[in-house]
């Protein structure tokens, strides 16, 4: 093969690519610019307005009954502790039960699970009767169980259930907000605000411009729209009643064991129960959101399984278990209305596609650097670029430097000008995050069409927002009976894990 030919060949591979990846990108310019434009809409007419509160006449409101809140944990021992001294020091109120789900065979976990306990009998640790890792949803399940028997011994029955993460630093005016929403919902999502990280500002903070704009903007347009709203799994609530009838359908247990997200899955479930979603972007006095807010993964292979396990649940798995239409549309939803379900589920789905479509883009400005450095050897490319491909190239730069504009924006408001402008030099390290994810997750998801089980990979976090040093209180916590796979006190202390 001749030099000339294969130029011919790298030529009409480039040309292939960047009217692939060109086309693609305009398709997602246009549906960006749809969101932009509803946002924009909702926003200047007033059908979005800023809410804000007091967040301490919020935080002294009483709740309306008794909330449980569930956080699963295996390998938490770096942060649990804080996440528990930091809730209940945040939150005054006695009518709420912290359930902590850890496993047997994770005594790390446990201890530092008591030392932030203390003695606060508003902590209750539930000892899951296997050995971890199982599955998040599985350990969830476990609370739900815990709760149920607490109900029926006490005869008290829970108003909401919350759902936090171990990593989680709560808002102190959260759950008094939660059970105030409750009142006119089923479902409430709180935003979820991803801190930025001092020295891990590529990695670490990149997820700072995506929830801004995805919480900021996206799940308004959702709201407004009426279609059926993702759970983030954190600051998230659901009426006690609702998260019952859930359970009776999926034969005594809420959470799908088999879904790698089971939390996106519960909340797009609400419609089929009849239950009304809400989302509540309310900021407090200090005009800072009314939020949960953690540290996300700041090395490359965490932060990459950590999506692909969202690919792989959302969009993949999604497509497999719920369909396109919510089954409450089957009732009388009108035609507008199943049109904007799909629309949303659609983008939730875009992920496999986006990160072909990014890899085909990089591969395209790779390839024409290389033509470029031949070129200079005095081989010409064998094709020109004709109009058309030019004004599709034009039309991308400036659907990119208007992309780029909104996630600075975004990203500013909750995070100042500074992380604003990092949002956009950032952009190439999600791109490739996104890539690496996409591959991951398509992988994962082939080897369970072949039989195999799903994996869930757990996400390991080892620092809090709120850490502070723990006050020295002997490793006591109260723990029920039927709590635990063994037979001890209801009063248990427990030293070393030697």
């Amino acid at each position: 093969m001749d030099g000339g030919t294969v130029m011919s060949w790298l030529a009409l591979v480039e040309r292939e690519l960047l009217l692939f990846a060109g086309v693609f990108f305009l398709i997602g310019t246009l549906d960006e610019l749809l969101v932009d434009g509803l946002w924009s809409w909702l926003r200047l007419s007033g059908r979005a307005p800023r809410l804000s509160l007091d967040r301490t006449e919020v935080r002294a409101r009483r709740l309306g009954g008794r909330a449980a809140v569930f956080i699963p944990a295996w390998h938490e021992d770096a942060v649990i502790a804080h996440t528990l001294q930091h809730a209940l020091a945040s939150w005054p109120h006695d009518d709420f039960v912290i359930y902590v789900g850890v496993y047997r065979n994770d005594m790390k976990t446990l201890e530092a699970a008591m030392r932030g306990a203390g003695m606060d009998r508003r902590v209750r640790l539930v000892v899951h009767d296997c050995d971890g890792p199982s599955t998040k949803a599985d350990c969830l399940n476990r609370l739900y169980r815990a709760m149920e028997v607490d109900e029926q011994r006490m005869r008290a029955p829970h108003r909401m259930v919350v759902l936090h993460d171990a990593e989680d630093m709560v808002d102190p005016a959260a759950l008094a907000l939660l059970d105030k929403a409750l009142d006119r919902a089923e479902f409430v999502q709180l935003p979820v605000v991803p801190l930025p990280q001092h020295g891990r500002r590529w990695l670490g903070s990149h997820y700072c411009e995506e929830f801004a704009e995805a919480h900021g903007k996206t799940m308004v347009v959702r709201d407004w729209l009426g279609t059926c709203l993702p759970a983030a799994g954190v600051g998230c609530a659901l009426a006690r009643d609702m998260l019952r009838r859930i359970a009776v359908a999926g034969g005594g247990t809420p959470f799908a064991v088999d879904s790698l997200t089971e939390d996106y899955e519960l909340g797009m479930r609400m419609q089929q129960f009849g239950g009304r979603s809400r989302f509540l972007p309310v900021r407090g006095e200090d005009g800072s959101l009314i939020a949960t807010r953690a540290y996300f993964p700041a090395r490359l292979d965490e932060a990459v399984r950590q999506k692909a396990r969202w690919v792989h649940g959302i969009a993949l798995q999604g497509w497999d278990r719920l369909g396109w239409a919510a089954d409450g549309e089957r009732r009388g939803r009108g035609w507008l209305h199943r049109l904007a379900e799909g629309w949303m589920r659609l983008r939730d789905r875009r992920g496999p596609l986006a990160a072909l479509v990014l890899a085909c883009g990089y591969g395209f400005f790779l390839l024409s650097g290389v033509l470029m450095l031949i070129g200079q050897l005095g081989l010409a490319r064998p094709w020109q670029t004709d109009p058309l491909l030019s004004a599709l190239v034009t039309v991308n730069l400036l659907a990119f430097a208007w992309r780029a504009v909104w996630r600075a924006g975004f990203t500013a408001c909750e995070h100042g000008w500074g992380q604003g402008l990092l949002a956009v030099l950032r952009i190439p390290v999600t791109n490739v995050i996104a890539i690496m994810a996409g591959r991951r997750a398509f992988v994962a998801y082939c080897h369970t069409l072949a039989g195999g089980r799903p994996r869930w990979e757990k996400t390991r976090h080892d620092r809090h927002p709120a850490a502070q040093p723990l006050p020295e209180v002997p490793l006591v916590a109260r723990v029920s009976l039927a709590d635990l796979p063994f037979d001890v006190p209801a009063n248990i202390a427990l030293g070393s894990s030697q």
